[in-house]
């Protein structure tokens, strides 16, 4: 019997802080609880939130961006996913219609209704004006409204009322446990040891109208013809990854396609107090939170000695955003406090309150245009000379620099592998000498 398809929502609202990714993980919690197969995706360059909707749904979630992920490759996924679940739930990024693109054309391109996110804590009927205005401002198909943090009865009542058709989707209560934040976003689901009661809780407290949504109508996304095989460049190669809580901004995308590479994938913590695995071909030290854990970097000796030696012997290194600041010569917190690091480059870098980086660029590569995003709250002070930089997407400007210093390669730049694998494949295999 051929599959149905999946109900396929984008999960958007008017800005961030309307409680998306709370609605969209208690929302797939809640529906995986019923037996349902559920998978969700992020859309926009996020680490963050991914981590905290992996642990709701229970699967690997990945990103969706029509200009860093491409159409080919989100409607590819999305193909995938249709045909695996019973639902497929996507968490925009920020507002609807912000960004270029924006869920707005991810949910247009794909023809994805939204399943609008209205915080209600301080409205009641100027909801239904705010709902319409998101539907009939692109427009977009409109599936429903979830109005989050519902004082009462009556106030749902009035929310219901102000939509003039629309389906109220689902409610949830003002929260008294909410997820926390960061300067970067939600705290990573790992480090809250009472998370999976957080979502449970979540699941509990969110009504889902059951009629309206089984009203809601299954979907294949067109066919999508097979991907170019990519060739085996890494094949033989082991790239060792560092993996731990001060390097955890990794696309699941970015190991797939070091995978297809051929490469063999090792990880190892520097936080745990292991070195560089003696068996590695090549290095990638992602972004993450090494200003949280700057005091255990700067004595972990087995992690600076390592990877000085790499560097040393030549190994190419892919040092992004945090891995880059860890291997600067220190850190300085937002108090003034200096910690070594291994010192691979010269220079030093600086917490900030404020933003130093943030949206969508390209790096150029000898083999084209990789493409990423920036998002940072530091700067580093170096003599070295970038021998690039990235651009920003779409205003064409200068972004981040980039740093090569022997085998290692430098950069705030966050790399998305997938949109260009042979440049990926060059930042790990070794000159010729």
């Amino acid at each position: 019997m051929a599959h149905p398809g999946a109900r396929m929502l984008l999960v958007a609202a008017t800005a961030s802080g309307q409680g998306k990714t709370t609605i969209t993980a208690a929302l797939a919690r809640g529906l995986v609880r019923q037996g349902q197969r559920v998978r969700v995706f992020k859309c926009g360059p996020d680490f963050i939130d991914p981590q905290l909707l992996e642990r709701a749904c229970g699967s690997t979630v990945h990103t969706l961006d029509l200009w860093m992920v491409g159409l080919q490759e989100c409607r590819r996924r999305l193909a995938d996913a249709a045909r695996d679940a019973d639902v497929v739930l996507i968490e925009g990024v920020m507002g609807l219609y912000d960004g270029n693109p924006s869920a707005a054309d991810l949910s247009r391109a794909f023809d994805i209704p939204v399943l609008a996110v209205i915080d209600a804590s301080s409205m009641a009927q100027t909801a239904g004006a705010v709902v319409q205005g998101l539907r009939d401002y692109g427009p977009v198909q409109m599936a429903g409204v979830v109005a989050n943090r519902v004082a009462s009865e009556g106030h749902r009542q009035m929310v219901a009322a102000s939509l003039r058709g629309i389906p109220l989707l689902a409610t949830l209560p003002t929260q008294a446990r909410e997820l926390p934040e960061r300067h970067l976003g939600l705290v990573l689901p790992g480090e809250v040891d009472d998370i999976d009661e957080i979502l449970d809780e979540l699941a509990d407290q969110l009504h889902l109208d059951t009629q309206a949504w089984q009203a809601l109508a299954p979907r294949l996304p067109d066919h999508v013809d097979p991907d170019q095989p990519i060739p085996p460049l890494l094949a033989g190669k082991t790239v060792a990854i560092a993996r731990d809580a001060a390097f955890c901004f990794i696309y699941p995308a970015n190991l797939d396609v070091l995978r297809h590479l051929g490469a063999r994938l090792c990880f190892f913590s520097p936080l745990a107090g292991e070195p560089v695995p003696a068996n590695a071909d090549a290095v990638w030290l992602p972004g993450g939170y090494p200003e949280l854990h700057m005091e255990a970097l700067s004595k972990a000796a087995p992690w600076h000695d390592s990877i000085r030696a790499a560097h040393a012997a030549g190994l190419p290194i892919l040092a992004e955003c945090g891995g880059m600041m860890a291997v600067a010569e220190s850190i300085t917190d937002n108090e003034g406090h200096c910690w070594p690091m291994p010192a691979l480059l010269p220079g030093r870098v600086f917490m900030q309150q404020r933003l130093g980086g943030l949206g969508s660029q390209g790096m150029p590569t000898a083999a084209g245009e990789l493409r990423g995003h920036t998002f940072h709250y530091s700067h580093m002070d170096t003599g070295l000379a970038p021998v690039a930089y990235t651009v920003k997407h779409p205003s064409g400007a200068q972004g981040e620099a980039v740093y090569r210093l022997g085998s290692l390669t430098a950069s705030y730049f966050h790399g998305f592998f997938a949109s260009n694998p042979l440049a990926v494949a060059g930042f790990f295999m070794k000159a010729a000498p």
